[in-house]
């Protein structure tokens, strides 16, 4: 194992299955990559319609926070679902995988966030943050999201609601350690 400090085991490296790029190996990346799998092997999609760790910053209060969106699908060139892991519980993700799907494109809001802890999932409706399936069997498949990007309207987020869903994401995912401190990452000025 890597002699790096951290919060997660580290294992080594493997392969990003979406990417083929080398990507620290943890537990969490193991649920990571077993959800690209799915996504490609099950729901159809192609490497090429996944973009992976997306990053959204955000800076409220003092508190800088790199929020990550693990996968954002899109199909004929229009994003439609975003896809956030997290170990535990998935009904206290949702919200924040709603705000990412809200904010991350500028010009309309993502139609589809999935919460996820890789062995359970939420899909919600951005626009409404209602769960309209659960289950992993609940993600579309490639042909069902093509049937439905075909209908439906990309619709843009209100200006006046943009801020509040930034803060949404800077709450939910800024990183505090045992101490109760920012977790400092190796080399970082704060560390």
């Amino acid at each position: 194992m890597a002699d790096i400090r951290s919060h997660h085991l580290i294992y080594g490296t493997t392969v990003d299955y979406v990417t083929g790029d080398q990507v620290v190996d943890t537990d969490d990346e193991r649920y990571r990559q077993n959800l690209a799998r799915f996504l490609i092997d099950r729901k159809g999609y192609q490497r090429s319609e996944i973009e992976v760790k997306r990053r959204v910053e955000t800076l409220f209060a003092g508190q800088f926070v790199v929020s990550t969106v693990d996968f954002t699908v899109g199909t004929d060139g229009k994003r439609f679902m975003v896809v956030r892991y997290g170990p535990g519980s998935i009904v206290t993700r949702q919200r924040s995988a709603v705000a990412a799907a809200r904010v991350l494109d500028p010009d309309h809001q993502i139609p589809l966030a999935v919460a996820t802890n890789g062995k359970d999932a939420a899909v919600l409706d951005t626009v409404t943050g209602k769960v309209i399936g659960e289950g992993l069997d609940a993600i579309p498949d490639r042909e069902t999201a093509m049937r439905m990007l075909a209908s439906v309207e990309l619709v843009p987020l209100p200006a006046e609601r943009r801020e509040g869903e930034f803060r949404i994401l800077n709450a939910y995912d800024v990183e505090v350690c045992c101490a109760g401190r920012p977790c400092a990452l190796p080399g970082a000025p704060e560390g």
